[in-house]
C-alpha cells in the first residue's frame, strides 16, 4: 500500500500534540477516550472492551480480534496503514508516543499529523480509522504493553507498511526537549 501521490510535502516534525480527547486538532475520525484503572494493593484491573459499548461499539462480534504487543524501551513500530481495518488501541502498561498521519485524500484533515503521549500516566484508548497511518515509540525506562482490538481478522492484504522514517510523513522520532 503506497502513500497517495498527492500527499503534501511536510516539514520534519510531530504535528499537533493532542493533550485532551476533545482537541480540535485531532485527525478526523480518530476517537480518544480515557479509560479507568481499578488499583488495589495487589495491582490493578483494566477493562479493555465491552463489545457493543464504548468507542468500539460498532465492531462486529463475529470478526473482532484482540491482540497484545510488548515492546522494549526505545522501540519504534511504525508505520502501519489499513484500507479497511479500524484499530482500537489501549496502551495498558508503559508510556507510548503515538504518531498518527492522515493519508486519506478525501479527509478534511488530510496531511495532518498528531502525537499522543499515553499509557500508564495518561490512560487513553484510541480508535484509528482506515487510511490513518499509525505507529508508536515506547518512551521511558519500562517496556510498553499495547492491547489492540481490530474490527476484522488479520488480513495481510490490508496490512500496509510505511517506513518509520518515510520522508513524506517526515515524523520526527527524536526526543523533543520541550
Amino acid at each position: 500500500m503506497n502513500i497517495a501521490p498527492s500527499h503534501p510535502v511536510l516539514e520534519k516534525g510531530i504535528g499537533s500534540i493532542i493533550r485532551t480527547p476533545q482537541s480540535p486538532d485531532l485527525i478526523a475520525g480518530v476517537v480518544v477516550e480515557p479509560y479507568t484503572l481499578w488499583p488495589d494493593d495487589r495491582g490493578y484491573f483494566l477493562e479493555v472492551i465491552r463489545l457493543g459499548k464504548g468507542p468500539a461499539a460498532n465492531f462486529p462480534t463475529e470478526s473482532t480480534q484482540v491482540s497484545a504487543a510488548l515492546s522494549y524501551p526505545g522501540t519504534i513500530k511504525a508505520f502501519h496503514i489499513h484500507q479497511k481495518q479500524t484499530d482500537f488501541w489501549v496502551p495498558a502498561a508503559g508510556m507510548f508516543q503515538v504518531a498518527l498521519a492522515d493519508l486519506r485524500p478525501d479527509s478534511p484533515t488530510f496531511g495532518l499529523r498528531n502525537t499522543l503521549y499515553c499509557g500508564t500516566l495518561k490512560t487513553w484508548q484510541i480508535i484509528i480509522p482506515p487510511g490513518v497511518a499509525h505507529g508508536y515509540k515506547v518512551i521511558g525506562e519500562q517496556p510498553g504493553t499495547l492491547i489492540y482490538v481490530t474490527n476484522r481478522f488479520y488480513d495481510p492484504a490490508d496490512e500496509g507498511r510505511i517506513p518509520y522514517n518515510d520522508p513524506q510523513i517526515a515524523y520526527d522520532w527524536e526526543t523533543q526537549h520541550k
